[in-house]
Formats: structure tokens, sequence, C-alpha cells
């Protein structure tokens, strides 16, 4: 593998490693639902409805994982029969999880912490920015396979790096709420939200950043020319 091979996958290979958290954390949860494992105050939400559970799980692993690979831009540009492929499966995976995570929100007991007094921190702003994050990812979606459907390359690639900031948002929470883990003296409604929605505007705030780094492609051929041999 050569050295610029190497750093194609650099990316991919953060965002993947960025999911290993929350992907674990699912899988987790799939064997307690398939094992039937006790009900506990802590993952008594989860076998309210264990079949939205399964599916935001599932999807969520095929979207995050497919779309890290989509941030290897020379294997993206080599294989764009592949990109387009993925696309088709990674768009209805990401829709997928952003839907059954608002049917959650919508209808799941709030979490429990358990501890001396197991007690539940996901107050109303919570539920708001849960609704908002959600709602913005199957938007930022769809707006990406409009735009390609148009041939708009930058707008396409904008709005599903946005889309993917959004639903890699797990994967960021897990290193937001360290400092809640570490100092149990901070836990309360507020450090709850600030926890939760630091992870979606750090995602946002990267994905905005990468967006106007981008060069724009101004046409869908652009995915289709080969790369110089001078520059591989």
């Amino acid at each position: 593998m050569t050295s610029s091979t190497k750093a194609d996958w650099l990316i991919p290979g953060g965002l993947t490693a960025l999911s290993v958290i929350p992907m674990a954390g699912g899988a987790f949860r799939l064997v307690e639902i398939g094992g039937g494992a006790a009900i506990t105050p802590d993952n008594a939400r989860f076998f309210a409805a264990p079949l939205s559970v399964v599916w935001h799980i599932v999807s969520s692993v095929i979207f995050c994982v497919l779309g890290a690979v989509q941030f290897a831009p020379r294997f993206r540009h080599r294989n764009p029969n592949w990109h387009r492929a993925a696309g088709r499966v990674l768009v209805p995976c990401g829709i997928v999880a952003a839907l059954t995570g608002l049917w959650m929100t919508q209808f799941h007991p709030p979490a429990t912490f358990v501890g001396p007094l197991p007690a539940s921190f996901d107050g109303a702003f919570l539920y708001v920015i849960r609704l908002l994050a959600g709602s913005a990812m199957t938007l930022s979606l769809c707006l990406g396979v409009a735009a390609i459907l148009r041939r708009d390359i930058p707008r396409h690639q904008a709005w599903m790096i946005r889309g993917y900031a959004l639903g890699l948002g797990a994967g960021t929470q897990a290193f937001t709420h360290l400092p809640w883990f570490l100092f149990p003296s901070i836990r309360g409604e507020l450090a709850r939200t600030l926890f939760m929605g630091a992870g979606w505007a750090i995602n946002v705030a990267v994905a905005e950043w990468i967006i106007s780094r981008g060069r724009p492609q101004k046409s869908l051929n652009d995915l289709e020319q080969p790369i110089p041999e001078a520059t591989r």
C-alpha cells in the first residue's frame, strides 16, 4: 500500500473508529433483545418497542460504515459504480436510522441512568434537539438525492456530508459524555442536554468546515474521469 493510498483511507478509518463505541453499544443491545435479557431500568426502553431499536441499530451501522468509505476520494473516483451502488444503500439506511430515531424519541420512555437512585435526565430541551437532529438528517439526505438527480455535484456532496455528520452524532457524544462519567456530581438535565447537543454541534461545525474547503465539481462526469497517471 503506497503512502498516498494510506492517506486516502486515513479519514474513513478515523470515521469508522469514531463509530466503534456506538456500534459496540448497538451490538450489545441486539444481543440483549435477541437473547431475552432481564428487563432493568437501564434497558427497559429498548424492550418497549424492540423492532424500532433493531431497525435503528442495523441501519445506523450500515450508514456509518458505508458513509465513511465515501470519504476516500481516490477510491471513490476510481470506482464510480461502487460509489453509486453504495449510495443507493447508504441513503435509505440513513433515512431509516433518522426516522426510527425520531420514532423512539417520540414514543420510547426516556433513558434512565442506573445508580443508588435511578433517574432520567432527558428533558424537554433534549427532546427538541433530538427532533431537530433527526429531521435535519432526513432532510439533508433527501436534498442530497435531489441534488444528484439534477447532476449538481457540489450541493450533493455538501448535503450528504451534513447528513453523515448528523448520523455520526452518537460517536462524538461518546466523548462529549466523558465528564458525565468522570464527575457524577455534575449529572443533571442541563448537563445531559449540553453533552448530547455538543456531539451534534461539533459534527455539524466540522462538516461545514469541510464543505467550505471543498472544491466544487461541476458535473457528474468528474466522478468518472480517471486520475492522471502522473498523480498516482
